[in-house]
Order: structure tokens, then sequence, then C-alpha cells
């Protein structure tokens, strides 16, 4: 957990240097409320302080604080942690034992439990100024509702004064969306450190990649290719650090290529032809619930046999 929280302090950096103050607050609140609530939880309602994981629920407060709005109000970020916390992860019995992602299940939680905060991006205003007047829909949510409208890619990028070069800056989005770069560098760290195994991101990618070039090669004017469906969104924040996480994905490599093609084909499914412009989240928490199934059918090698 701790090489987690290491990997995770580039895309922090990038994070605070785009949305300043109300970033940081975000992350705090959302830091400070998954260890506390975790603590108090196994302290005082499962009587068992043993439970109590403070680096883990350290990641999900992290985690959680990337997949929100730098605007969102610190009860609706509490809230958040306390879903993440109290029924996600601790309702199963604490670390090891839950079936879905904790800050996954807060995200999805809070997205249809608060749509509107949920979706008042702001626009990166620099380093530590205030951005919460200044709001701006992400490229995701500006080409479904183009589309929606009868208008052609080209045509929704060009009203929006945007292009393909303008995706990883001045775009509203969690910090999660903004940090490709960052995120990357912290994948590799976690791959050096032996922490995750590549086979589940890199099948996610793979896929997302595959589907989007194919149905964008048979219709560019109303499918978006490869690279912008790799570079917007959740896709690689999930791909590298959520859809890879210990407890809720499969044990054997097989079952992570598996897992991380329905990864890829419910965001694509989603994107595509569903009513959410994103669908990393969705697409995680269906893939969990097939965990245990995937387990059942790929088997991991046991340590000490041939």
């Amino acid at each position: 957990m701790l090489d987690v929280v290491i990997a995770l302090v580039p895309a922090l950096l990038v994070s605070f240097l785009f949305y300043g103050w109300s970033q940081l607050l975000v992350l705090v609140v959302s830091c400070v409320g998954c260890v506390g609530l975790e603590w108090l939880i196994a302290r005082f309602l499962m009587k068992r302080p043993e439970l109590f994981s403070g680096m883990s629920a350290l990641v999900t407060g992290i985690l959680l604080a990337m997949n929100l709005p730098a605007t969102a109000p610190w009860w609706i970020v509490l809230i958040g942690a306390l879903v993440a916390i109290g029924i996600a992860k601790m309702s199963f019995g604490g670390l090891g034992q839950n079936l879905f992602n904790p800050a996954i299940t807060a995200r999805v939680f809070l997205l249809v439990s608060f749509p509107v905060q949920m979706t008042n991006w702001s626009m990166p205003a620099g380093s530590f100024v205030e951005v919460d007047a200044i709001t701006g829909a992400t490229p995701l949510s500006v080409i479904k509702e183009g589309l929606k409208s009868g208008l052609s890619i080209d045509d929704v990028l060009a009203a929006n004064g945007m292009d393909m070069s303008m995706l990883l800056r001045d775009i509203g989005g969690s910090s999660g969306e903004i940090s490709a770069l960052a995120l990357l560098a912290g994948f590799v760290y976690l791959l050096v450190r032996r922490v995750v195994k590549p086979w589940i991101p890199l099948s996610i990618l793979a896929t997302i990649a595959v589907i989007a070039a194919v149905f964008h090669g048979v219709d560019p004017e109303h499918f978006t290719g490869p690279t912008f469906n790799i570079m917007t969104g959740g896709v690689l924040l999930g791909a590298f650090f959520m859809a890879t996480d210990y407890v809720t994905s499969p044990m054997s490599n097989w079952g992570g290529v598996i897992y991380g093609v329905g990864i890829g084909v419910i965001v694509m499914m989603i994107r595509y032809f569903g009513s959410y412009p994103e669908g990393m989240s969705f697409a995680i928490l269906i893939m969990n619930c097939f965990v245990p199934l995937i387990n059942r059918a790929f088997h991991q090698k046991k340590f000490g046999r041939a």
C-alpha cells in the first residue's frame, strides 16, 4: 500500500498544479474521512481494532479524491468516504474481504445520488488559484452531447474550440483525468517494484484500442478513435490503480486477461451506446462481480507446485 501511495504522488502533484487549493481540500477531507471512519468502525462498531488498516484506507481516500471534481463540497466527499469504507469495505469484513473496489463504489454512488455536483467540472486554472467559478464539460461529455444532436466528431471539436492535441490540458475533469504521464510514471514504478502485474492494464488498453479502431475505421464521423478513448476519462487511472486492486481482481494471469478484456468491452459499449459519457467505473464494478467465477475457472499455480 505504501508503494501505491508513492506511485500516486506524481499524479497528485500534477492535480495540485492544475486545481490548487480546491483539489488539496478534496484530498485532505477524503483521506481523513476514509482513515478516520475505518478506525472508528473497527474500534467501536466491530469491536475488532486489528481490522483497521490505515495505509489501505489512505489509498482508498487518495483514489476517491482523484475520482471527484475539485469543486466537490466537503460533505459530498465525506459521504463518499462513508460509502467506500463503511459499505463497500467494512460491511464485508474489512481488508481482503470486500467484493467491490471501495473507491469506485463510492464514486458511482455519488454520481447517481448527486449528478449535478459530480458533473460540475472545473477547468484547470493554474497553481493554487480559485477555480470554483470556472466550469466546463469533459471532452467525453462534449462529444456525447454533440453526437446526440446529430453533429459529427469534427464538428463538435470545432464548435467547442477543441482538437486532439488539447486532450491533456485545459479540459474539465477530475485530477485522475488530466495527468496521463504522471499516472504512467506511477504505473511503471509499481511494475518495477513488482507490486502489480501488467496483464490487467494491458488487456484493458488493448481491448479499448481494438474496439475503438474497428468502430472508428468503419465510421470516423461518429465513433472516436483509440487514442481519444485511452487518453480521456478515467481509463488510465482505472486500469493502472483500481482494476489492479489485489482484493477485487482475479488471482491468475489468464484470469486477469479475461477480467481486463471484459472491462475494456464494457467501457466501449457504454461510451458508444450508453447514456453516460464515461464507463470505466461501471465496467470495473460489473467485472468485480465476475471475479469469483473467473478465479474458479482459472486457477493460479500453487506455490511450490510444478
